[in-house]
């Protein structure tokens, strides 16, 4: 059943500081690293969130400006959450258009990733008031959408480039965990047969079988995209089903690809506006990143007691 909007508060506000853009030069890379830095207003021994955007019809949602709904509150408990503008970002499409691996960069997505954890000095020294409080023993990626398709290959998913056939591993072992938000599946021409089938031509190779860091796989039971494949939902559990444990699927009730609006607030395109949904991503990725650092830690146990049991359950998990 799809969550209540009135069984889910919306988080109690702890302090957070959001800054933003910091400015990085990358060698070789068309234009400027920029990012967003959301982190607690205090504390010390923060865990680490990178958050990849999705492509998206909006301007300002695939860049550091989006995914506040996230940010905010994984910020607000107790992570640094760091929001590159990847070169897919539409707020670039002017500048990069003819650039190789236009116009979805999905090679580049990744490499941005571990051009941060490389610059991490420069990034605590850029935020007033955040050197020395991060933990980054304690590193986890997420994303969203094609975000979900770059934080795969940051934990080991791989595939071929569809230029040159060259295998690629863009594994980063700093990155110790992940979370996967309604992520494309598996390829294939028998799976991929929408309209958008040949432009995201790189999924088409994608092997999950090599994905063994440890993962949240977020699915909508309703998110049905029909323009990649006819499979329907179940399209989406790919990087659980097809990647080795250990994983945990968390799939949520009544869910399209927005998952109740993570991209931004109130962003028009959300097509299953539900603020109790995200309210509780804003609470089940912390838990389950917390305990995935710390086993000794039972967040995400008491957490997923609290939002997958009983009748106004948001949904359900599964692992192995």
């Amino acid at each position: 059943m799809p969550a209540s909007t009135q069984n889910t508060a919306i988080d109690p506000a702890a302090p957070v500081l959001s800054y933003g853009p910091v400015v990085l030069s990358v060698p070789g890379r068309p234009v400027d690293l920029q990012l967003r830095v959301t982190a607690p207003a205090t504390g010390t021994g923060l865990p680490v969130i990178l958050l990849s955007h999705g492509h998206g019809p909006s301007n300002h949602l695939s860049s550091l400006h989006g995914y506040a709904p996230l940010a905010d509150r994984w910020a607000a408990r107790g992570f640094v959450v760091v929001q590159p503008t990847h070169l897919s970002s539409r707020t670039l499409s002017h500048l990069v258009s003819d650039a190789p691996g236009a116009p979805f960069f999905w090679r580049a997505r990744a490499e941005d990733m571990t051009h941060i954890l490389d610059r991490f000095d420069a990034l605590e020294a850029a935020v007033p008031g955040l050197a020395g409080r991060v933990d980054r023993t304690r590193v986890a990626v997420a994303g969203h959408s094609l975000g979900g398709h770059t934080a795969g290959l940051l934990l080991g998913a791989r595939n071929a480039d569809p230029d040159t056939g060259e295998a690629v591993d863009l594994l980063e072992p700093r990155i110790t965990a992940g979370v996967l938000l309604a992520a494309p599946g598996r390829g294939g021409g028998d799976v991929l047969n929408g309209p958008m089938a040949e432009a995201i031509s790189f999924v088409h190779s994608s092997d999950f079988s090599t994905m063994t860091t440890p993962a949240l796989v977020v699915a909508g039971d309703k998110d049905d995209s029909r323009h990649f494949t006819d499979i329907g939902p179940e399209w989406h559990t790919d990087p659980y089903t097809l990647a080795p444990g250990p994983k945990t699927l968390l799939t949520l009730f009544g869910a399209e690809h927005g998952l109740g609006g993570i991209a931004g607030y109130d962003a028009a395109e959300t097509t299953d506006e539900n603020p109790a949904l995200v309210a509780a991503l804003g609470r089940l990725v912390p838990a389950y990143l917390r305990t995935r650092f710390d086993p000794a830690d039972h967040a995400w146990r008491t957490t997923s007691e609290a939002l997958l049991t009983g009748p106004h359950a948001v949904g359900r998990a599964d692992s192995k």
